[in-house]
Formats: C-alpha cells, structure tokens, sequence
C-alpha cells in the first residue's frame, strides 16, 4: 500500500489538488443545497420541526452524526471513486439538512452579516491551519486519541443540556472551535501522510466533515456576539 506521501512527487501534487478541488466542490455543492432548502421552504419546515421540542433536535443530531459516519467509513474503505463520491454526496446533503435551522435562525432572526462574517472567518481559519501543517509537515496522528476522546465528552455534554434543559454558552462554542481546529490538522496530516492517491475524495470528505464543524461553531459564536450588541 503506497501512500500519497511515499509517491512520486508528480502524483502527489496532483492528489493534493484534487483533494482541495474536491473540497472546493464539496463547500459548493453545501451552500446549493441550502439555497434549495431556503427556497423551497424546508428550510424553515425543518426549523419548525425542531423547535417543537429539543429531544427532537437530539434524534436530528443522532442521526445525522451516524450517517455522516456512515458516509465517511464507505469513502475511506471504498476503492471505488464512485463509492467515494456516493459517501462524500451523503456527508454534505446530510451537512445542509442539519445545518439547515441555524442557518435559518441566523438568516431570519439574527443581524444579516452573521452568516458572511462566520463563513469568512471559518475559510480564514481553515487556511491558516492548513498552511500550518503543510508548511510544518509535521504528523499530528498523535491528535487522534485525544479527537475520539474530546469528541465523547462534547458528545455527553450535548445529551445532558438536550435532558437537562441548559444552554450550551459561548464558552462551549470556544472549545469546540478549539476542538475542529485540531481535527482540521489532524485530517490534513492524515491527508499528507496516510491517504493513497486513489482515495481524494475521501480525504476531501473528511476535510469537509472537520470544516463543517468549524463553521456550526464560529456561526454559533457570531450569533451570540451578535445578540449582545
């Protein structure tokens, strides 16, 4: 099994290039399917859905985090680019459905420079992380144990605020910002030294899962910065 790492160096440039065109893609077809959703009205459907009670949105959340992990492990054990393309399809409808009532609370009640504001500082921030980790070539697989974990604990929390009724604060936000910022180096060390050049779809999934996260969180942060003004 030779990875992207140990290839030529010609066939390395071209799977980083068609990992980022990918993810490029990835980001492209997200924000159409949104403007489907807003446009048709299910955006605001699913909003209505969810407000009605918070163990609803915590089914949502369930489901959608199990489909996205079913996407991802069909992309990364698929030799297949078309298998890879399937998963990478599921992750960003699945991505818009549940990004889907933020972005209408943000769009509908909140000032409307959140949404551009959170999405230019999540790009920013995405950037500069990878500049990073290529510029550094360093291996951050070290970060995978502490992702898992960290991701049980923030996992737990949300269950208990949906059980208990407490709100998830800006400190919170912070963290998992925090959090999708080590998944962001993690993914692009793993992109960098473990992927094979077949597997460029699948790397841009997973890059796109950990730039969702990044962004549910920066939006979340400029809302209630927002709020407060």
């Amino acid at each position: 099994m030779v990875t992207a790492a140990q290839a030529r160096p010609s066939e390395r440039a071209e799977f980083i290039r068609k990992t980022y065109l990918h993810l490029a893609g990835a980001i492209a077809a997200f924000i159409g399917v949104e403007f489907i959703l807003f446009q048709t009205g299910i955006a605001e459907a699913i909003f209505q859905f969810v407000a009605g009670s918070r163990f609803v949105w915590l089914a949502i959340l369930a489901g959608f985090s199990l489909i996205g992990w079913l996407a991802r492990s069909l992309a990364d054990q698929a030799d297949s680019v078309s298998t890879q393309y399937l998963g990478l399809g599921v992750e960003v409808v699945a991505q818009a459905l549940l990004f889907a009532p933020l972005l209408y609370i943000a769009a509908i009640f909140s000032d409307p420079t959140v949404i551009p504001t959170a999405g230019v500082l999540t790009l920013l921030l995405f950037a500069g992380l990878t500049a990073f980790a290529f510029f550094t070539q360093q291996d951050f697989s070290f970060l995978g144990g502490i992702l898992t974990i960290g991701g049980f604990v923030a996992l737990g929390v949300i269950v208990c605020s949906a059980i208990f009724g407490f709100q998830l604060g800006l400190l919170f936000s912070g963290v998992m910002v925090v959090f999708a910022a080590a998944a962001i180096l993690y993914d692009t060390s793993e992109v960098l030294h473990h992927y094979q050049p077949h597997q460029y779809v699948a790397a841009s999934l997973q890059l796109f899962a950990s730039v969702a996260l990044l962004l549910w969180y920066v939006l979340r942060i400029v809302m209630a910065l927002s709020s407060r003004r």
